[in-house]
């Protein structure tokens, strides 16, 4: 029930609202026509007025109501010469029902429209006219200041995903409700205005005037494609804009000073080659006529996929080849990728709800791979998948707090829980999901994406749906498999976490368990399918593959080939399936090499002492991807361990291991005057300087400190190169004291290249000298930034508890005054809890968590119960595994390591 104050009466009216017709997805009693939307703006560096908007919503009845819910949030309405906010009219010669009253409820984030009758079949308009402030707040329509030249220059832009539309304007604010928009923005003259799609070149009405003693002009845009609310983008700014003509129109827009400093360079070379792969790799032209794609200086994520408009924070689309790093490059390369993906796979095609999340993100995440990929053949960047997304989702997947990849419809309605879906579940487990088979039938099927995304095109689909196309390409191609396609694949989407696949080579054994980090924890959540799973094995003996995959389809079976003698087996190569591996003792002996055995150590399958032998042979290794695998798995030991007295046995072990890796890089790259040839070996030289000068190596501490030095002697000349200054930053300021501080302090606050400015921030949370209160100053630390600020401090051992108790004083500031668009409360939660493992620290974050529990976490709610789970799980294997841990260490300390 929705109860409220009418307008005319002071009894409280309550209004029976079922669930089915909350939300107009799921009951369907309109379907939308169009928008026109009319927005003034009078942005000055001065004076920033509040935003002027007239809306038109166009949509047919098709089943009977007198109710209508639009969404709208933080919007304040004219009373209209009907004496209501709102103005109803039918098209044609047809009439409506009066409107009785409304009303704004604020849970739910509804416009609510009571008529006096119900609306019959028939096409209707509702008008609104409206005010928003303009404020720096980064969600819907929104301002970006930054300073040029010392001039103060202000960007209005937006940010509508995934429920801030309905901040801009009263919206029906739903994937499924795709419509046709009409977009006008008035604005000053001077300025350029941008939306998804081109001006529109035929409209000639001239309009000059003065808004507040602004002279502004009019830009009215063609009418869009049919697309859902959050894909819509508006922009009015004084940038420029690089262009290439490749078919469409291509535009890399930004600051004057970037663009003219060549920073957009990269990111326009890359986007053609993009586009190209993904209109061949779907078999369907670029859906709109130009692509555009805009830096901009404050923004919440990492980029936005508005149709034709994609936005990106700065430091993911420009790239300044003086000062930005090969890791720039390649994460400006991947980004563009991704958002380029969602042109067609969630821009063309869309999820119905936002209880499938990964129907948009999952597949985009696995594909910018390939696009990347294709525009720079050379990285190999394929082979980073593992390292970027697999080991990242496991960790969390092993939580009894996960969650599955679909969730029932009715279990996702509010705005809160609509951003909890946008976590590392949805973007990175779906492309680990049967790889072999899903790459099996795109290669089957050469017409399967394209059949896929025309028959939903413009339109929008479920996770059946998929499986479905999937099934018809199995059919036409007969490819062989043992269940139906939907039959295999819900059992991963519909169950949260993923299997362990247990291997008895002594006997042939092979049984599957739902692998839990903490096998001591309650499973609360149930499964369709009771957690169990239909395996692909790809797999080999001795270094032989097998020639057909092998499926586990029960709890325990028998698989003579499996049974190894001397030899050795080796199962799930490449990680193509989503499940972890575990075997018998004997196995594990001729595997030492597999650095994984980590992970099975902390969930207790394997011992610690078996796993920590897996890394003895680091210290001949000198490739990337086994290296950061054993950084990744070892980040754990650190985090449980560096507060304690294994922390110095720990790392006199890790110096051992690194020293050879740092002399190598030294020697291939001539006392480090060069760079290596390949990606991955830049990215290594990074971890041997940085596991060098962290483990204590005197070479590689004086190296850091006097690079530095001699930037701040001269400082408008950083010699040091940018593949290695986040390392090189962060072990000078470790090192030095308030000078070192003051200094990139200073060199943050000129920076002029969004990357070079990251690099700084997160190297000033190396030090003592933390600055956490910063990020509560919004001319110091940018509201996007503050999350990862504190964060950084957080990761540092010393700034750990400082962070824990800053955000438990300022939790309530942050949460009710920054609100979801400045700060990512999951991943601070996330970042600032990471070392618990004490219960006098599971006490304290079951106090922050009643403390907090009228207001609540918003889109945190999810990750403190993550916390609580892995604090929990951390106090138990710190008791059992400790002492263990320490005499291991200590065993190694002065020996020589096989």
């Amino acid at each position: 029930d929705i109860k409220t104050q009418t307008e005319s009466s002071s009894e409280a009216v309550s209004v029976t609202v079922i669930p089915t017709s909350v939300s107009p997805t799921r009951d369907l009693h309109f379907h939308l026509i169009h928008f026109n939307l009319n927005v003034k703006l009078t942005v000055t560096p001065e004076k920033v007025t509040t935003i002027f908007g007239q809306s038109t919503v166009e949509f047919e009845c098709v089943k009977a109501t007198d109710l209508i819910l639009i969404h709208s949030n933080k919007l304040n309405y004219t009373t209209l010469d009907n004496k209501h906010i709102a103005r109803l009219i039918a098209s044609g010669d047809g009439s409506t029902p009066s409107i009785k009253s409304s009303w704004l409820h604020l849970k739910t984030q509804y416009l609510v429209i009571q008529l006096n009758g119900k609306l019959s079949r028939g096409r209707y308009q509702l008008y609104t006219e409206f005010t928003g402030e303009l404020a720096d707040d980064l969600a819907g329509l929104y301002r970006s200041e930054y300073e040029e030249e010392g001039v103060r220059k202000i960007v209005a832009t937006s940010q509508m995903h995934p429920t801030h539309a309905r901040k801009t304007f009263p919206c029906f604010d739903e994937p499924a409700m795709k419509a046709v928009f009409y977009i006008t923005l008035i604005h000053p003259i001077g300025t350029v205005a941008l939306s998804n799609v081109c001006l529109n070149v035929s409209f000639s009405d001239i309009f000059n005037t003065t808004i507040d003693g602004v002279a502004v002009t009019q830009t009215k845009f063609e009418p869009t494609k049919k697309m859902s609310t959050y894909l819509l983008a508006i922009i009015v700014s004084d940038y420029t804009h690089l262009y290439a003509t490749q078919g469409d129109v291509i535009r890399i827009w930004g600051r004057r000073a970037a663009i003219e400093q060549g920073q957009g360079n990269y990111a326009l070379n890359v986007t053609g080659p993009v586009l190209d792969f993904f209109q061949s790799y779907y078999n369907i032209s670029y859906p709109l006529s130009k692509s555009d794609q805009i830096a901009l200086p404050d923004f919440y994520f990492g980029a936005m996929e508005n149709w034709g408009l994609v936005t990106y924070r700065e430091t993911n689309l420009l790239y300044d080849p003086v000062t930005s790093s090969i890791r720039n490059k390649e994460t400006t390369a991947t980004i563009i990728a991704h958002e380029l993906a969602h042109m067609w796979f969630g821009n063309l095609v869309t999820l119905r709800w936002w209880n499938e999340v990964w129907l948009n993100e999952g597949f985009a995440s696995y594909v910018s791979y390939l696009g990347a990929d294709h525009a720079e053949p050379t990285w190999s960047v394929k082979d980073l998948i593992l390292l970027d997304d697999v080991h990242r989702v496991f960790s969390v997947d092993a939580l009894v707090s996960s969650h599955p990849l679909s969730s029932k419809e009715d279990s996702i309605i509010l705005p809160d829980q609509i951003s909890e879906q946008f976590d590392v579940i949805s973007y990175s487990k779906v492309h680990r999901h049967q790889k072999d088979l899903i790459l099996k039938l795109f290669k089957s099927s050469f017409f399967f994406l394209q059949g896929y995304l025309n028959h939903f095109a413009y339109s929008n689909m479920i996770g059946n749906d998929l499986w479905q196309h999937l099934e018809m390409a199995v059919e036409a191609n007969n490819v062989s498999l043992p269940h139906p396609v939907y039959d295999i694949m819900n059992r991963w989407v519909l169950q949260m976490g993923f299997p362990v696949v247990t291997i008895d080579t002594s006997t042939g054994k092979v049984s599957q368990k739902h692998f839990l980090l903490d096998p001591e924890s309650n499973v609360t959540l149930k499964s369709p399918y009771n957690y169990e799973w239909l395996i692909p094995v790809r797999w080999m003996k001795s270094g032989v593959v097998q020639r057909n995959i092998w499926w586990l389809m029960e709890k325990e079976v028998v698989n003579v080939d499996m049974k190894s003698g001397s030899s050795w087996v080796l199962a799930n190569i490449n990680v193509t399936g989503y499940y972890r591996v575990n075997y018998d003792l004997g196995n594990w002996e001729r595997l030492l090499s597999q650095v994984a055995l980590i992970l099975f150590s902390v969930a207790q399958l394997v011992s610690t002492n078996l796993a920590l032998r897996t890394t003895s042979y680091l210290l001949v290794e000198t490739e990337y991807i086994p290296w950061q695998s054993a950084l990744n798995n070892l980040d754990y030991y650190y985090l449980m361990l560096d507060r304690t007295e294994v922390y110095q046995p720990m790392q006199d072990y890790m110096k051992k291991l690194v020293t050879p890796l740092f002399l190598h890089f030294k020697n291939i790259t001539s006392e480090w005057t060069h760079v290596p040839d390949r990606l991955t070996d830049q990215y290594n030289q990074v971890n041997a300087i940085r596991m060098a000068c962290t483990t204590g190596v005197t070479e590689c501490q004086k190296l850091t400190t006097t690079w530095f030095k001699q930037w701040m002697d001269r400082p408008q000349h950083n010699l040091i190169h940018p593949n290695l200054r986040s390392a090189v930053y962060c072990s000078a300021m470790a090192a030095g004291d308030e000078a070192e501080w003051e200094f990139g302090w200073s060199q943050l606050k000129n920076a002029t290249v969004a990357s070079e400015a990251s690099k700084l921030m997160s190297a000033l949370a190396c030090s003592n000298n933390t600055y956490l209160s910063y990020t509560l100053n919004p001319a110091m630390i940018r509201k996007q930034d503050a999350t990862s600020v504190i964060t950084s401090v957080a990761s540092n051992r010393v700034g750990q508890g400082l962070a824990w108790d800053f955000v438990r004083e300022q939790w309530e500031y942050m949460f009710t005054q920054y609100g979801v668009g400045s700060f990512s409360f999951a991943s601070m939660i996330s970042g600032v809890t990471a070392r618990f493992s004490t219960t006098a620290e599971l006490q304290q974050l079951k106090e922050f968590e009643r403390e907090h529990s009228a207001a609540g976490f918003g889109s945190a709610t999810l990750a403190l119960q993550q916390a609580l789970e892995r604090t929990t799980a951390n106090i138990n294997w710190l008791q059992q595994n400790k002492q263990e841990v320490l005499d291991w260490f200590n065993s190694q300390t002065g020996q020589e390591m096989h």
